[in-house]
């Protein structure tokens, strides 16, 4: 399947991922929630395939959001480069975080610089699959991902698939990778990896970046409070 290119009309800041066809993400532990299973804001390094931090991600968010939504709350992720300054924005709004309600599901806006949209990823309503749909800023479809049916794995990755809007071709995927026993049963700090291929549009590459901290939220990131 030929791949949407467009990559000379690269958002500021996002131009070492015309480069690269895989990047690494890794969630911080925090001492307070491993502690007392507080949730707190989530912060994320982003790393090449060789483990070079690229960009942070930080969430930006309120304590009543995080205690009384958990995992569904809405939320801002500013991310920024090596030199501290922003290069992308991923926002949430506060929806219903239920498979039954298919009228009200996730979206995420991913800005690039912050307040340009570069693309967004919709939920799509299935019975027992995870689903969603990746666009570009004209909210065209572009890419599909399909999780698996189970997503509680021990001792192993699980693994999104990024197909064709057909669903007959494989583009890429997004694993969360298994951390091992004590950080799996203790904590909810995710290692992520993404890969694409290296001729995407850099745009529809931050959305994939973006999917898979919406994918975090919602699937790996169940607290007690929820």
């Amino acid at each position: 399947m030929p791949s949407p290119v467009t990559n000379h009309n690269c958002p500021p800041g996002l131009e070492y991922l015309i480069q690269i066809d895989q990047i690494l993400i890794h969630q911080q532990i925090e001492i307070l929630e491993l502690f007392t299973g507080f949730e707190t804001s989530n912060k994320y390094e982003i790393k090449n395939s060789t483990g070079q931090r690229i960009y942070f991600a930080a969430e930006q968010n309120d304590c009543c959001n995080q205690y009384f939504c958990g995992s569904a709350r809405s939320f801002t992720i500013t991310v920024v480069d090596n030199a501290n300054q922003e290069v992308m924005k991923l926002m949430r709004p506060l929806r219903c975080d239920c498979c039954c309600t298919p009228c009200c599901l996730q979206k995420l806006e991913v800005q690039a610089p912050p307040g340009i949209p570069v693309g967004y990823v919709i939920q799509n309503w299935h019975p027992y699959l995870p689903k969603f749909t990746i666009q570009n800023e004209r909210e065209q479809n572009i890419l599909k991902i399909v999780g698996p049916c189970v997503l509680c794995r021990c001792c192993s990755d699980v693994t999104f698939e990024v197909k064709s809007l057909d669903e007959h071709f494989n583009v890429g995927r997004i694993s969360k990778q298994w951390s091992g026993f004590v950080n799996e049963m203790y904590t909810d700090a995710d290692n992520f990896g993404v890969q694409f291929p290296l001729d995407l549009d850099v745009k529809i590459k931050a959305v994939m970046l973006g999917a898979c901290f919406l994918i975090d939220f919602m699937f790996f990131e169940k607290t007690e409070h929820n």
